[in-house]
């Protein structure tokens, strides 16, 4: 790793080159845009060792971090994460274009012709911890809504993300689109991120991916406008009409799947009428998987451990749930605002009116009945890929594709007209 004598030239360099490609990938055509995905996407494949043999590096420095299993599994690529980062930059590269789309058109009495058309936001910064296929996903969606990027990975990821982002540069070369359209910062030294967060001349907005710590940070200590991708503290509320089967899949799917991951659930909620019956099922289901369970009241089961204050409200991103019964689906509702993150929460129902009520009383960015939180990804959203999933209230939210990063302008057309 390159050590830099000025952090500050580093990244004022970083941001000028950034403003500069931004200026004319703005109007680069979609052509031009899609044969830079496709490039990298060949290049992703092709360079899968490399990719790999640096990947090894990095499970090396994240062990000797004493990083958790499920931070390790974050960190982790194989052949199969390859093959979806791949993926996700040839469904990007398919997409329709976002910029140009006119929103809205109409004509006023004074013979103006108005349009609201998406522009690109400029220049975005995405400082990202571990998940090295951010490189990737960030990279493509910034690149499709005409955005120049300048990348901040994780230390864990360094290498990783080293690895990816030179495929990006060969699609962009490929293409003859500036290779400064997708930069990563090439230091580890935090004093980049306190940069990053401060150039307003450069920067339009940031966007950070990663746990309670980093998102505080970043919107404690940021200049620049941000979108907050915040933890996902997911909660599922299992109703008293819930189909036992369908509960008991969903909730294991949620839970275990990936345990470190943002849609991954967090918090079960029970109604009291079940809990003694589909609850202890579900909590035995979930124990037989080696999830630990924190659990109050009639979940309370052999093997459970006492459920605190701390555990509502907490992200684990591990194989851990919190568990309580609920007197209704207004007492879950309740619990869910005081304690939740307005990420994902999830009703597992057979009344519609109760899956009315859970999704009119409730504004988290997704919510979901019978299905995993597990879907709170924008690929699974047919975006793609995502760059985060936004839980602030302000531009984007949930998760952010490529027209989520973009803005607009109003095209105003007359006649040689004039206002009396």
């Amino acid at each position: 790793m390159k050590d830099f004598d000025s952090i500050p030239t580093l990244m004022a360099d970083l941001g000028k080159r950034a403003k500069a490609a931004s200026a004319d990938l703005a109007f680069a055509s979609a052509e031009r845009k899609h044969a830079a995905l496709i490039a990298a996407a060949d290049a992703v494949w092709a360079n899968r060792a490399t990719i790999i043999e640096a990947n090894q590096k990095d499970l090396e420095f994240g062990r000797d971090k004493g990083l958790s299993p499920a931070m390790m599994d974050r960190l982790m690529l194989d052949e199969a994460r390859i093959q979806g980062m791949v993926d996700g930059l040839r469904t990007v590269a398919d997409q329709t274009d976002p910029v140009g789309e006119v929103l809205t058109e109409w004509d006023m009495p004074s013979g103006l012709n108005i349009q609201r058309v998406r522009t690109p936001l400029g220049v975005i910064g995405v400082i990202y911890e571990s998940r090295p296929n951010v490189t990737s996903d960030a990279g493509a969606l910034c690149l499709m809504a005409g955005n120049a990027v300048i990348l901040r990975g994780g230390s864990e990821s360094f290498h990783s993300s080293g690895a990816i982002h030179a495929c990006l540069v060969e699609g962009l070369k490929a293409a003859n689109l500036s290779e400064d359209a997708i930069q990563l910062v090439p230091t580890r030294d935090r004093a980049a991120v306190q940069e990053l967060l401060t150039m307003t001349d450069y920067v339009d907005v940031i966007v950070p991916r990663g746990g309670k710590g980093l998102v505080g940070l970043v919107q404690r200590e940021a200049r620049v406008p941000v979108f907050a991708h915040l933890e996902g503290i997911v909660h599922i509320y299992v109703d008293k009409s819930a189909d036992p089967q369908k509960t008991l899949e969903v909730v294991l799917n949620a839970k275990t799947r990936r345990t470190g991951i943002c849609g991954a659930a967090e918090c079960l909620l029970v109604h009291q009428d079940v809990a003694e019956t589909l609850g202890r099922d579900i909590i035995a289901a979930l124990q037989a998987t080696g999830v630990e369970v924190h659990a109050e009241g009639s979940l309370a089961i052999d093997g459970t451990v006492a459920a605190t204050e701390e555990d509502w409200g907490k992200e684990f991103l591990d194989s851990i749930i919190a568990a309580k019964p609920v007197a209704d689906i207004d007492a879950a509702i309740a619990h869910i605002r005081q304690y939740g993150s307005n990420h994902t929460d999830c009703i597992m129902t057979e009344d519609a009116d109760a899956t009315d009520r859970f999704f009119e009383r409730l504004d988290s960015a997704i919510l979901m009945h019978n299905a995993s939180t597990q879907f709170a990804d924008g690929g699974e959203f047919g975006m793609g890929a995502e760059i985060g999933i936004a839980t602030g209230k302000m531009h984007a939210r949930g998760p952010v594709g490529a027209a989520q990063l973009t803005s607009f302008k109003y095209l105003v057309r007359g006649n040689g007209t004039t206002r009396s």
